[in-house]
């Protein structure tokens, strides 16, 4: 008898779970609509949606008609059932600290609350910045703190899950031993770190350039630096160490005549398409901003206007963009190239397309070339749907282990 009550419980928590996981994916369901998505019967589908509305995981949210006798009833997962809170940490690459923009998700998917803070990180300590920022965000929403079950961190740097450390990490005090699990030991929730392209690419995947393509490579042009995200598939290439995608660190020799061999000398594909290569490459061209978005975006207003100056610029930044981007279509031959970031994004379809000439000639392989179309904090949204999912599969776990 034992043994029968067991898997009647084990059935039970699945078939609440297979309940739950439809309408969290499709949206308000009937439970006659449900029950032909199971196949379960409709006592069972019935006693499933009893459970999951006392456990408040799901509500009626209204009625529909179904012909002759009452009308259906139709069941939505309940919004405040938990929520995640989603943090962008932005190093500008100026003078100013750097920003934390956070937001706060419920469990159906729509955004509660939003705010952006500058954190002096020379001053204050990360966990408390952090953990202030949770809270603040959660009063912006009007949600209470209690039901957070995720926070979801996008920081630019190579979050290693093997050692649980930040490397690369620039802003400062984010990459000491130990930070993040003193973040879980004070927001007592689980925390997810990611590389802030990893997440863009997320972003990019769910609702952007990205959303049919079999696989991609997200390019990242910032402000402070530059970054690769390779999806495939829908699932991201992390590394060893969570490095991969570090191209700004990625040595290149140009060609000329410095050395008597052809070549000027090693460099990185930072110093070539950087936020400050790109402002001295300009200034080249009589382009002259305080940033580098700023000079990419005058830069286009130009060309756009047929100004020579500007096209010849753009023309060469997309050429050094082309160099580096050549040994990743190389070795990745990836269906399409998405770029991104402030300054890429501030170049749009016009350095989309001059990248595509210039890449047509440096690299073997046909690739598509596309440029963003997410005009938010693109690591902001990817820490938002990551931090989704993981709450979502989270409780979906929970309810397929049965209580004893």
């Amino acid at each position: 008898m034992t043994h029968l009550g067991g898997s009647s419980k084990l059935l039970r928590a699945m078939n609440d779970a297979a309940a739950l996981s439809h309408v969290l994916e499709r949206g308000p369901l009937t439970r006659g609509e449900l029950r032909d998505l199971t196949g379960l019967s409709k006592p069972t589908i019935s006693e499933a949606l009893r459970r999951l509305t006392e456990a408040k995981l799901v509500t009626v949210v209204g009625y529909v008609s179904a012909g002759p006798g009452p009308n259906a009833e139709v069941y939505a997962v309940n919004p405040d059932a938990a929520y995640s809170v989603a943090l962008s940490v932005r190093d500008r690459g100026d003078a100013d600290a750097p920003t934390v923009t956070a937001a706060v998700t419920d469990l159906a998917g729509e955004l509660r609350g939003r705010l952006e803070l500058t954190v002096d990180f020379t001053r204050t300590d990360p966990v408390s910045a952090v953990v202030d920022t949770v809270e603040d965000v959660c009063k912006e929403a009007r949600v209470a703190r209690d039901p957070v079950a995720q926070v979801q961190i996008a920081v630019a740097g190579s979050y290693d899950a093997k050692v649980d450390v930040l490397h690369h990490v620039e802003v400062p005090g984010w990459g000491r031993p130990g930070l993040i699990e003193d973040l879980r030991r004070r927001l007592g929730v689980p925390v997810g770190v990611d590389n802030d392209v990893n997440l863009a690419a997320v972003a990019e995947r769910a609702h952007g350039a990205g959303r049919d393509a079999e696989s991609f490579a997200l390019l990242w042009l910032g402000e402070a630096g530059l970054g690769l995200a390779i999806d495939l598939g829908g699932t991201l290439l992390r590394g060893a160490r969570g490095g991969a995608g570090e191209i700004g660190y990625m040595p290149m020799m140009l060609p000329g005549a410095g050395d008597g061999r052809g070549f000027t000398g090693r460099v990185d594909f930072q110093d070539l398409v950087g936020g400050g290569a790109v402002l001295d490459l300009a200034s080249q061209y009589g382009i002259h901003e305080s940033t580098a978005a700023g000079t990419m975006a005058a830069a286009v207003a130009r060309a756009e206007d047929r100004d020579e100056g500007a096209r010849s610029f753009v023309t060469a930044l997309a050429g050094r963009i082309a160099i580096g981007l050549s040994a990743v279509v190389a070795v990745l031959d990836p269906p399409l190239v998405v770029i991104g970031g402030e300054v890429g994004q501030a170049g749009g379809p016009v350095l989309g397309t001059a990248v595509a000439t210039a890449l047509a000639e440096a690299a073997p392989l046909d690739t598509t070339i596309a440029t963003s179309t997410i005009h938010d904090d693109a690591a902001l949204l990817g820490a938002q749907e990551a931090g989704r999912a993981t709450v979502r599969e989270g409780i979906l776990a929970a309810l397929r282990r049965p209580t004893p």
